[in-house]
Protein backbone atom coordinates (compact mmCIF):
# COMPACT_ATOMS: atom_id res chain seq x y z
CA UNK A 1 0.00 0.00 0.00
CA UNK A 2 1.12 3.60 -0.63
CA UNK A 3 0.69 5.42 2.42
CA UNK A 4 2.10 9.09 1.57
CA UNK A 5 3.55 10.68 -1.76
CA UNK A 6 6.24 13.34 -1.37
CA UNK A 7 7.61 15.26 -4.46
CA UNK A 8 7.41 18.40 -7.28
CA UNK A 9 3.98 19.25 -8.10
CA UNK A 10 4.09 19.12 -11.85
CA UNK A 11 0.73 19.72 -12.81
CA UNK A 12 -2.69 20.81 -11.09
CA UNK A 13 -5.94 19.83 -12.81
CA UNK A 14 -9.52 20.02 -11.70
CA UNK A 15 -9.27 17.46 -9.05
CA UNK A 16 -6.13 16.17 -9.47
CA UNK A 17 -2.36 17.03 -9.21
CA UNK A 18 0.82 15.35 -10.80
CA UNK A 19 3.52 14.31 -8.06
CA UNK A 20 7.06 13.82 -9.41
CA UNK A 21 8.53 10.74 -7.20
CA UNK A 22 11.88 10.36 -7.97
CA UNK A 23 11.33 10.86 -11.96
CA UNK A 24 7.74 8.84 -11.89
CA UNK A 25 5.11 11.46 -12.27
CA UNK A 26 1.75 9.89 -10.18
CA UNK A 27 -1.51 11.20 -10.79
CA UNK A 28 -3.31 11.70 -7.39
CA UNK A 29 -6.92 12.15 -6.80
CA UNK A 30 -7.52 15.11 -4.41
CA UNK A 31 -10.16 17.41 -2.57
CA UNK A 32 -10.79 20.96 -3.91
CA UNK A 33 -9.32 21.77 -0.11
CA UNK A 34 -5.81 19.97 -0.38
CA UNK A 35 -5.75 21.12 -3.98
CA UNK A 36 -5.90 25.01 -2.63
CA UNK A 37 -2.75 24.12 -0.68
CA UNK A 38 -0.73 23.00 -3.44
CA UNK A 39 1.20 24.62 -6.16
CA UNK A 40 3.13 23.88 -9.36
CA UNK A 41 6.62 23.66 -9.31
CA UNK A 42 6.78 23.17 -5.18
CA UNK A 43 7.40 20.38 -3.40
CA UNK A 44 3.88 18.50 -1.62
CA UNK A 45 3.27 16.04 0.86
CA UNK A 46 0.33 13.71 0.62
CA UNK A 47 -0.65 11.25 2.72
CA UNK A 48 -2.80 8.29 0.49
CA UNK A 49 -4.62 6.21 0.13
CA UNK A 50 -4.37 3.04 -3.44
CA UNK A 51 -7.91 2.00 -4.84
CA UNK A 52 -7.43 -0.88 -7.02
CA UNK A 53 -10.50 -1.00 -9.82
CA UNK A 54 -11.12 -4.17 -11.65
CA UNK A 55 -11.82 -2.71 -15.46
CA UNK A 56 -9.65 0.34 -15.42
CA UNK A 57 -5.92 1.79 -14.36
CA UNK A 58 -5.79 2.36 -10.29
CA UNK A 59 -6.57 5.37 -8.62
CA UNK A 60 -4.12 6.74 -6.01
CA UNK A 61 -6.38 9.64 -3.45
CA UNK A 62 -4.26 11.87 -1.45
CA UNK A 63 -5.16 14.01 1.07
CA UNK A 64 -3.39 16.97 3.19
CA UNK A 65 -3.51 15.39 6.86
CA UNK A 66 -4.09 12.05 7.85
CA UNK A 67 -7.91 12.70 9.46
CA UNK A 68 -9.08 12.87 5.66
CA UNK A 69 -7.40 10.25 4.55
CA UNK A 70 -8.89 8.51 7.76
CA UNK A 71 -12.98 9.84 7.02
CA UNK A 72 -12.05 8.74 3.28
CA UNK A 73 -11.34 5.18 4.06
CA UNK A 74 -13.60 4.92 6.27
CA UNK A 75 -16.34 5.73 4.13
CA UNK A 76 -15.33 3.19 1.57
CA UNK A 77 -16.74 0.57 4.26
CA UNK A 78 -20.28 1.83 3.51
CA UNK A 79 -22.46 -0.14 1.06
CA UNK A 80 -22.43 1.74 -1.58
CA UNK A 81 -20.30 4.19 -1.04
CA UNK A 82 -17.43 4.29 -3.74
CA UNK A 83 -14.03 6.42 -3.94
CA UNK A 84 -15.38 9.09 -6.23
CA UNK A 85 -18.57 9.58 -3.82
CA UNK A 86 -15.90 9.27 -0.57
CA UNK A 87 -13.93 11.80 -2.27
CA UNK A 88 -17.53 13.99 -3.06
CA UNK A 89 -18.01 13.95 0.53
CA UNK A 90 -15.31 15.10 1.82
CA UNK A 91 -14.93 17.91 -1.22
CA UNK A 92 -18.83 19.11 0.24
CA UNK A 93 -18.32 18.50 4.19
CA UNK A 94 -15.03 18.39 5.45
CA UNK A 95 -13.82 15.77 7.85
CA UNK A 96 -15.09 17.86 11.00
CA UNK A 97 -18.35 17.76 9.13
CA UNK A 98 -18.68 14.73 8.50
CA UNK A 99 -17.42 13.28 11.92
CA UNK A 100 -20.03 15.91 13.72
CA UNK A 101 -22.95 14.76 11.14
CA UNK A 102 -22.31 10.84 11.95
CA UNK A 103 -22.24 12.04 15.66
CA UNK A 104 -25.29 13.32 15.60
CA UNK A 105 -27.15 11.17 13.34
CA UNK A 106 -27.73 13.73 11.07
CA UNK A 107 -28.43 12.12 7.64
CA UNK A 108 -29.78 15.55 5.96
CA UNK A 109 -25.90 16.56 6.04
CA UNK A 110 -24.79 14.20 3.76
CA UNK A 111 -28.21 14.82 1.10
CA UNK A 112 -25.89 17.98 0.31
CA UNK A 113 -23.35 15.64 -1.51
CA UNK A 114 -23.94 14.98 -4.94
CA UNK A 115 -25.20 11.52 -5.92
CA UNK A 116 -26.18 10.67 -2.13
CA UNK A 117 -30.08 10.46 -1.60
CA UNK A 118 -31.92 9.90 1.59
CA UNK A 119 -31.84 6.14 1.96
CA UNK A 120 -27.84 6.75 0.97
CA UNK A 121 -27.43 9.23 3.74
CA UNK A 122 -29.26 7.40 6.21
CA UNK A 123 -26.89 4.13 5.53
CA UNK A 124 -23.87 6.58 6.01
CA UNK A 125 -24.91 7.26 9.51
CA UNK A 126 -26.04 4.46 10.51
CA UNK A 127 -23.53 1.86 9.50
CA UNK A 128 -20.62 4.36 10.09
CA UNK A 129 -22.41 5.31 14.09
CA UNK A 130 -19.49 4.03 16.15
CA UNK A 131 -16.55 4.18 13.45
CA UNK A 132 -16.37 8.17 13.34
CA UNK A 133 -16.49 10.52 16.18
CA UNK A 134 -15.22 14.00 16.59
CA UNK A 135 -12.05 14.54 16.96
CA UNK A 136 -12.27 16.73 19.84
CA UNK A 137 -14.33 14.08 21.88
CA UNK A 138 -13.34 13.78 25.35
CA UNK A 139 -11.45 10.31 25.55
CA UNK A 140 -11.27 7.18 27.48
CA UNK A 141 -9.62 6.63 30.92
CA UNK A 142 -6.57 4.78 29.52
CA UNK A 143 -5.59 1.31 31.47
CA UNK A 144 -2.99 3.37 32.84
CA UNK A 145 -4.83 5.67 35.02
CA UNK A 146 -6.55 3.17 36.03
CA UNK A 147 -6.04 2.13 39.93
CA UNK A 148 -3.24 -0.40 40.07
CA UNK A 149 -4.58 -3.83 40.65
CA UNK A 150 -4.24 -5.55 44.51
CA UNK A 151 -2.00 -8.20 45.28
CA UNK A 152 -3.09 -11.85 44.40
CA UNK A 153 -2.06 -12.18 48.08
CA UNK A 154 -4.16 -9.70 49.41
CA UNK A 155 -6.89 -10.85 48.11
CA UNK A 156 -6.48 -14.49 49.13
CA UNK A 157 -6.59 -13.26 52.31
CA UNK A 158 -9.27 -10.40 52.68
CA UNK A 159 -11.16 -13.42 51.44
CA UNK A 160 -10.06 -16.09 53.89
CA UNK A 161 -10.98 -13.22 56.48
CA UNK A 162 -14.41 -12.15 55.27
CA UNK A 163 -15.05 -16.04 55.26
CA UNK A 164 -13.74 -16.03 58.65
CA UNK A 165 -16.57 -13.62 59.55
CA UNK A 166 -14.94 -9.89 59.36
CA UNK A 167 -16.17 -7.80 57.01
CA UNK A 168 -14.03 -6.77 53.96
CA UNK A 169 -13.48 -3.05 55.02
CA UNK A 170 -11.96 -4.33 58.83
CA UNK A 171 -10.19 -7.19 56.95
CA UNK A 172 -8.36 -4.94 54.70
CA UNK A 173 -7.24 -2.60 57.64
CA UNK A 174 -6.46 -5.46 60.07
CA UNK A 175 -3.93 -6.48 57.19
CA UNK A 176 -2.68 -3.11 56.70
CA UNK A 177 -2.21 -2.95 60.37
CA UNK A 178 -0.86 -5.95 60.98
CA UNK A 179 2.08 -5.62 58.52
CA UNK A 180 3.16 -2.46 59.93
CA UNK A 181 6.94 -2.56 59.98
CA UNK A 182 6.52 -6.34 58.23
CA UNK A 183 6.62 -5.18 54.98
CA UNK A 184 8.53 -8.31 54.14
CA UNK A 185 5.55 -10.30 54.46
CA UNK A 186 3.75 -8.42 51.65
CA UNK A 187 6.69 -8.62 49.48
CA UNK A 188 6.92 -12.52 49.90
CA UNK A 189 3.40 -12.99 48.88
CA UNK A 190 3.07 -15.73 51.43
CA UNK A 191 -0.53 -16.18 52.05
CA UNK A 192 -0.36 -18.58 54.45
CA UNK A 193 2.51 -16.74 56.83
CA UNK A 194 0.49 -13.28 55.99
CA UNK A 195 -2.97 -15.01 57.03
CA UNK A 196 -1.53 -16.43 60.48
CA UNK A 197 0.65 -12.91 61.23
CA UNK A 198 -2.88 -11.31 60.51
CA UNK A 199 -4.87 -13.59 62.62
CA UNK A 200 -2.51 -13.24 65.22
CA UNK A 201 -2.60 -9.62 65.72
CA UNK A 202 -6.36 -9.68 65.75
CA UNK A 203 -6.00 -12.23 68.41
CA UNK A 204 -3.93 -9.78 70.23
CA UNK A 205 -5.79 -6.78 69.74
CA UNK A 206 -9.03 -8.84 71.05
CA UNK A 207 -6.88 -9.64 73.95
CA UNK A 208 -5.97 -6.24 75.06
CA UNK A 209 -9.64 -4.92 74.47
CA UNK A 210 -10.93 -7.53 77.09
CA UNK A 211 -8.52 -6.74 79.38
CA UNK A 212 -8.78 -3.00 79.09
CA UNK A 213 -12.99 -3.82 79.39
CA UNK A 214 -12.41 -5.55 82.54
CA UNK A 215 -9.92 -2.99 83.83
CA UNK A 216 -12.95 -0.51 83.54
CA UNK A 217 -15.45 -2.59 85.55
Amino acid sequence: MIAAVRGEVLHKGLSTVVVDVHGLGLEVQVTPLTLSGLHTGREATLATSYVARKDDSPLLFGFADTQEKEVFETMLGVSGVGPRTALAVLATLGPDDVRAAIASGDPKAFTAVPGIGPKGAKRIVLELADKLVPADAPQTSSPSAAEPALPVWRIQVTEALVGLGWNEKDASQAIDDALVGREELGESGDVAVILRTVLAWLGARASTAAGERDRAR
